[in-house]
């Protein structure tokens, strides 16, 4: 067998795992950012590809070594084409790329897109070429002490999800995602489902078959790929039903988004020493890496409050960590590439504490590495361009705010009062303000008697952004009950919108209609109370309509008219 060939169709099947990455990804997120999702894995691998060739790549292979710590820079491929090692590159390019889009589910639905590309061009211009040479340049410090990370569980997963850790901690939550507790004073989780678990085991399925290439594609002979594949077959395979049983027992039921998360688990532990461990080690570091994402994903959430959408980190971070400290536990006397029995053994078969040590002195050294560059990476660029998109474009959704593209599918899911939550807090005190003056200028009557009172319907369409400030005003004039209703729809300006350049008119946009009927609150009042909260000058501030009503009949008691509109809190 050509494994010159082999070579750079294993590199071709990771350039595939990318489509794992959006699948996964785009499933696990809300549909109103999905586009976004799509985009940011499409970008990460195209600005990271120029990033690549004109500096991380000789920063990483350059034979120039300077104290094992870093390549000299060089545009060998554009001085010298012809003699330039054409499969090296493209091979050692998508694993750099897989190392950039990992960050991207880390730190999704609520991250400028401007602001990822340029995080994008630094992780593979800079973050992943200098620790990656240390392993596997021939000249790297960690490569020349022995360090073992056979296809990337520290050098690539690791990284990567320790990028998104920190980008999310820049970052902080998505709106809605956690709240404080009023009894306790602690702050609670809320889930946000993803909108598509089809997509996240598609994702996950494509990541497998990807993964034969990622590890397998270095091999030696057939032989040890062979050695590889059933490794890397049955770490995932131990994880996954690991997670399933462990989230069955601890919840009631095996959670299907876990399990996915629970084989790639086992995918990023086994990578590492995909080639150094037998088939009991492969399957105990698969059902650890399975147990370990669960409790990792629910530290993360439950106690450091950094919100992860997909479980990134702990996927890849974590389980990085844990795979390639695990080939100090687990490496056996396997073939190497060369037909050679390995002498690098693990504490489990007879190798003492020495490459364990090795294992662990590498790790920490590419872990710092990256969490104080890509902490300063992105302390920069919160502070000259901002990080975050505003909480009315993160609440629309960042297909619309971010790239002008409207969602139908996701038009029509509802909005849930955690996607307004922030937004909500953040008018509160200029609703109730603007509630005041209104209260000030409009005569009230506070007569207590039913006869001759008029029923009016008064209905309301505007931005779902503005619900919790008008129900704030609502509140402070004695509004107790509205009925609040998704709709689509298009005014004069017809809701123009471009897609792939070309004008679409009359997109029905994402609105609320916000219906009060009143009787004993003047209808001026309400309307006034809208109006000076609902207005910004812009176009989308949206309408008012007021009806007169015939009846009302209250079920529950058979009471009608005025009456039906009381309760024992108070009067409409």
């Amino acid at each position: 067998m050509d494994f010159g060939i082999w070579f750079l169709i294993g590199a071709a099947l990771v350039f595939f795992m990318n489509a794992g990455f959006a699948m996964v990804e785009s499933g696990f997120t809300r549909v109103k950012n999905s586009a976004n999702i799509l985009m940011k894995n499409l970008a990460d691998f195209s600005l990271g590809t120029l990033a690549f060739i004109l500096i991380g790549f000789s920063i990483m292979m350059s034979e120039e070594y300077v104290s094992g710590l870093i390549g000299v820079p060089n545009l060998g491929v554009f001085t010298d084409f012809e003699n330039f090692d054409y499969a090296n590159f493209v091979f050692n390019l998508v694993f750099c790329g897989t190392a950039a889009t990992i960050v991207s589910g880390a730190m999704a639905e609520r991250t400028k897109f401007s602001a990822y590309c340029i995080y994008s061009v630094v992780i593979s211009a800079l973050i992943y070429p200098v620790e990656a040479g240390w392993v596997w340049n021939d000249n790297g410090w960690l490569a020349t002490m022995g360090f073992i990370d056979f296809a990337g569980s520290a050098a690539i997963h690791m990284v990567g999800g320790i990028c998104g850790f920190v980008g999310a901690c820049f970052l902080g939550p998505r709106i809605g995602k956690y709240s404080v507790d009023k009894a306790t004073g602690k702050k609670v989780a809320h889930a946000i489902p993803g909108h598509s678990m089809s997509l996240g085991a598609l994702g996950c399925f494509i990541l497998w078959f990807g993964w034969y290439g990622f590890n397998g594609a270095a091999a030696g002979d057939v032989k040890q790929m062979g050695s590889i594949f059933m490794t890397t077959t049955l770490a995932p395979a131990a994880a996954l039903v690991a997670t399933m049983f462990f989230t069955w027992i601890k919840n009631g039921k095996p959670d299907v988004s876990m399990a996915i998360n629970g084989a790639l688990s086992g995918l990023v532990a086994i990578t590492a020493g995909c080639a150094s461990v037998d088939a009991l080690g492969a399957i105990v570091i698969g059902l650890v890496a399975g147990i370990i994402v669960v409790l990792a994903i629910e530290l993360i959430d439950f106690t450091l409050h950094v919100d992860d959408p997909v479980g990134a980190v702990a996927v890849h971070g974590v389980n990085g960590i844990w795979g390639a400290v695990a080939v100090g536990l687990f490496a056996a006397p396997v073939i190497t590439g060369d037909g050679s029995i390995s002498e690098d053994l693990g504490l489990f078969y007879g190798g003492g504490l020495h490459q364990l040590g090795v294992q662990t002195l590498g790790t920490a050294a590419i872990l710092v590495w990256t969490t104080v560059v890509a902490g300063i990476l992105f302390f920069v660029v919160k502070k000259l361009k901002g990080l975050r998109v505003e909480p009315e474009d993160e609440v629309v959704g960042l297909d619309s705010s971010e790239h002008g593209l409207i969602t139908t599918a996701g038009d029509l899911m509802p909005m849930t009062s955690a996607d307004l939550q922030m937004i909500g807090a953040t008018k509160a005190a200029s609703a109730s303000a603007a509630a005041a003056s209104v209260a000030s200028s409009v005569s009230v009557s506070t007569t207590d008697s039913s006869s001759g009172k008029k029923l009016t319907k008064v209905t309301i369409i505007t931005r779902r952004s503005m619900f919790d400030a008008l129900k704030n005003a609502f509140d402070q004039i004695g509004i107790t009950g509205v009925t609040v209703t998704n709709v689509l729809g298009y005014g004069l300006q017809r809701g123009v919108q471009k897609y792939r350049g070309v004008v679409l008119e009359s997109q029905l946009l994402p609105k609320i209609q916000v219906d009060i009927v009143v009787s004993k609150v003047p209808v001026e009042l309400v309307v006034e109370t809208a109006k000076k909260v609902l207005h910004t000058g812009n176009i989308g501030d949206g309408k008012i309509f007021v009806y007169d009503v015939e009846n009302v009949i209250k079920v529950r008691t058979g009471e009608t008219g005025y009456d039906a509109l009381q309760d024992s809190a108070a009067a409409k």
